[in-house]
């Protein structure tokens, strides 16, 4: 993936610059001095010298999982990826002081005009980030002594900006199982907790939710997604989404009248009870 990041930098810095018949090279090399005593063509140099995650945006939670299938009377779950921040230096590298400085220029003019890159840019596995993919240029916190920088390439000290790009990846599996739709709640006196988690007087109490598509009239009927349902004489209430799915409860076991509002017409009613094995109610308007 962050190979496909260098890329897409190249090819953004080679479409926006612009750069003709490879009048400039770009490089990701680290700017030792022997590398850069072989250099032939001005050069821009984006050295990546750090990958951190980005605590600010960790969200390490559940959610469900994008193109699954619907209707398999199954749910699919993934992790939230880590998000990364890619952080590069830039330099530019050519005889004249003068033609550095003007290739530096237009570097950053071609990216400052990008905070996020832009999607019909991105190349390989970056067309399918989760998210928009976040640039920060020449920030001022980072490369605060660059002089330190240098000292460790053993090269001499030359104008240098930070780039930092940030990434999302994903190392978790989808994970898939049946919906739940049953919740029992079992209350009574402890027992030696809490290694021995039995309960004396117990009693329960058992919750059901139910869940359903709306769609349209027909065979080859779309789902309807923005329609208004809820279950009558409970307070439940809530609506479809894109897919025309809906989830309603807990409910304790029994009867119930679930009422479904489209746009425009009657509202349809339906009788239902809990638990009824797979749990899914459809309407069609």
């Amino acid at each position: 993936m962050i190979a496909d990041l260098d890329d897409t930098l190249e090819k953004l810095l080679i479409k926006e610059m612009p750069v003709k018949n490879g009048e400039v090279e770009i490089k990701f090399d680290q700017p030792k001095r022997e590398w850069s005593s072989r250099l032939s063509r001005p050069t821009v140099n984006l050295f990546l010298y750090d990958l951190r995650e980005n605590v600010t945006l960790r969200q390490h939670q559940w959610e469900q999982a994008a193109n699954s299938p619907r209707g398999d009377n199954l749910f699919h779950l993934r992790r939230s990826p880590f998000r990364v921040d890619c952080f590069y230096m830039i330099t530019t590298w050519a005889s004249d002081p003068l033609d550095e400085h003007r290739l530096m220029t237009r570097t950053l003019l071609a990216l400052f005009r990008f905070p996020i890159l832009p999607v019909d840019r991105l190349v390989g596995s970056l067309q399918e980030q989760p998210f928009e993919i976040q640039a920060s240029l020449a920030r001022h916190d980072r490369l605060t002594n660059p002089a330190e920088v240098w000292g460790s390439l053993d090269n001499e000290m030359r104008p240098s900006v930070s780039y930092l790009v940030t990434l999302a990846l994903d190392p978790w599996s989808e994970v898939s199982g049946p919906l739940v739709r049953t919740r029992t709640l079992r209350t009574g006196l402890a027992d030696r907790l809490p290694h021995f988690q039995t309960l004396e007087q117990e009693t329960g109490s058992e919750l059901v939710a139910f869940s359903g598509t709306v769609w349209e009239k027909g065979e080859a009927g779309q789902p309807r997604p923005g329609i208004e349902v809820a279950v009558k004489g409970t307070g439940l209430f809530t609506k479809t989404d894109t897919e025309g799915r809906y989830e309603l409860g807990s409910l304790p076991p029994g009867d119930y009248t679930v009422v479904a509002w489209p746009d425009k017409g009657k509202p349809q009613e339906k009788a239902i009870s809990l638990p009824n094995g797979d749990g899914d109610f459809d309407f069609r308007f």
